[in-house]
């Protein structure tokens, strides 16, 4: 058979298996501290030169949220001006590095196994480099499938971005769990303000090695992103964008067959006048959703509870916080499947607004067992189960959906940098602010009303997320990224 003629769903799934890829190094990367953070620590409060305090622990283990905003700020010049795949490709080099350096700090200017303050920088450095990575993926993986998927199918394959993250940050805990064995974890403990390793011979091997070797893992998919995305082709839109429309034909024939494809590459050619716009040449209105909904997306809290979830179910006393954390991550996983099926059929406004009122269920349900207190302790773990559950059919994989086609092609890369940076910066301020939130007292209540408080804000959060949604989101299932230049031009 001609594929050139009928398309081939092998040629489409091979491309978008490679992006997909980036997808999984995004949550690789992002999950890899949570193992390695411990020894790491360790390994720096054995500095002679200055003391490693649990704030510049803080600054290390997340200094690659540095490199996110950095990354999803410049990934619109990147993708603009090298195109998406070269963009993937560098995005696969700065893992690679990342892997390496976080591995080797010493690398031609240390003494090997010495912990200093220089030494710590150069670990951030490289740490920044991966978070950089991780930025320019997160924007250009989901605008790469969607640039090449078919409207019809679209949605599907840039939720399987998300899933691809979750299963990158699942594959990296099981990693880590084999790389320590039968290994110990060092225990740190704090008094009177000084801390100290309670079991500094037993943990010899993870601090001196586990940490490095699990840094270390991310060469393997990193290397193997990296060659693999020099295979695939460049998205049409970049090249009619770049004035290559017998290149841009000869892709979309290969997807969709040549027929059409001539249809497709025509509609391309109409809405691509110069090879890019001013940001908001169709009007703020665009700009704004897609801001918002990176907003909402980190402003619901999800982050919070994935990041600290051993300690906000082990704060519940129910049993053992880890197998608890792991049973959400089977459901993350379930629910994500449940939206990769479903968003072509139901459409994403319909999935965004169920989420959003599903999660708030769930969170306004924690806080009021926290506010009344003497419920079962399992009460408030399905609660949290629901928040997590509900996040994930919706705005975890449909925001990456929407904000890789809701912005017209001459403006998509820029526009794409501008709404993840705000994600990423929203992100480390959620981060950031839970675990204060979390711990107020007031009065009688204690702590118990920080637990209150944090819940009842993000289940606020969550109804006004639903109420944007269902007031300014575009419904885009079934349409063509062509569609979005006449939807906004009626909208500015």
């Amino acid at each position: 058979m001609n594929h050139t003629e009928t398309g081939s769903k092998y040629y489409l799934f091979s491309i978008v298996c490679v992006a997909v890829l980036g997808g999984l190094l995004f949550g690789y990367d992002t999950a890899v501290i949570s193992g390695a953070e411990k020894g790491l620590q360790a390994f720096f409060m054995g500095a002679q030169d200055f003391v490693y305090t649990d704030t510049w622990h803080g600054i290390t283990s997340s200094s690659a949220l540095v490199g996110c905003v950095i990354g999803s700020a410049v990934s619109g010049f990147f993708a603009t001006r090298l195109g998406r795949k070269q963009s993937l490709f560098w995005a696969g080099i700065l893992f690679f590095l990342s892997a390496a350096g976080s591995y080797d700090p010493e690398f031609l200017f240390f003494e090997k196994g010495v912990p200093s303050f220089p030494l710590l920088l150069a670990f951030n450095f490289y740490r920044i480099l991966g978070g950089i990575g991780v930025g320019l993926a997160s924007a250009i993986c989901p605008m790469y499938i969607a640039e090449v998927a078919p409207s019809r199918i679209r949605g599907t394959l840039v939720s399987w971005n998300q899933f691809a993250i979750i299963f990158g940050q699942l594959v990296v805990y099981f990693v880590n769990f084999l790389i320590l064995g039968n290994h110990a974890n060092p225990v740190v403990e704090v008094t009177e303000g000084i801390s100290r390793i309670l079991n500094p011979e037993e943990a010899a091997w993870s601090i001196t090695t586990g940490w490095r070797l699990m840094f270390v893992s991310e060469i393997v998919p990193a290397g193997l992103f990296t060659c693999l995305v020099l295979l695939v082709p460049e998205t049409p839109r970049y090249l009619v964008l770049t004035g290559r429309h017998e290149k841009a034909l000869s892709v979309l024939a290969r997807i969709n067959g040549r027929a059409q494809a001539e249809t497709i590459l025509q509609e391309i050619r109409t809405t691509v006048k110069v090879r890019t716009e001013k940001l908001f040449t169709y009007g703020v209105t665009v700009i704004f959703v897609g801001i918002m909904l990176s907003v909402f997306q980190q402003i619901v809290g999800i982050n919070a509870v994935l990041y600290f979830a051993p300690r906000i179910f082990e704060s519940m006393g129910m049993g053992d916080p880890m197998e608890q954390t792991v049973l959400m991550g089977v459901i993350n996983i379930l629910f994500t499947l449940l939206a990769v099926f479903t968003v072509e059929r139901v459409g994403r406004k319909p999935l965004l607004i169920a989420g959003s009122l599903g999660m708030a269920v769930g969170a306004l349900g924690v806080a009021l067992n926290n506010a009344v207190g003497g419920l079962p302790a399992i009460a408030p773990v399905i609660c949290i189960l629901i928040y997590s559950a509900s996040f994930m059919f919706s705005w975890g994989p449909v925001c990456w959906v929407l904000i890789a086609e809701i912005f017209p092609n001459t403006i998509r890369g820029g526009a794409v940098a501008v709404a993840v940076a705000f994600q990423w910066i929203f992100n480390f301020i959620v981060s950031s602010t839970f675990l204060p939130m979390y711990n107020m007292s007031a009065g009688d209540m204690g702590v118990r009303f920080g637990h209150l408080f944090v819940y009842a804000l993000y289940g606020i959060i969550c109804i006004l997320a639903a109420l944007f949604v269902w007031k300014f989101v575009p419904e885009t299932k079934g349409k063509s990224l062509e569609d979005m230049n006449r939807l906004w031009k009626k909208t500015k």
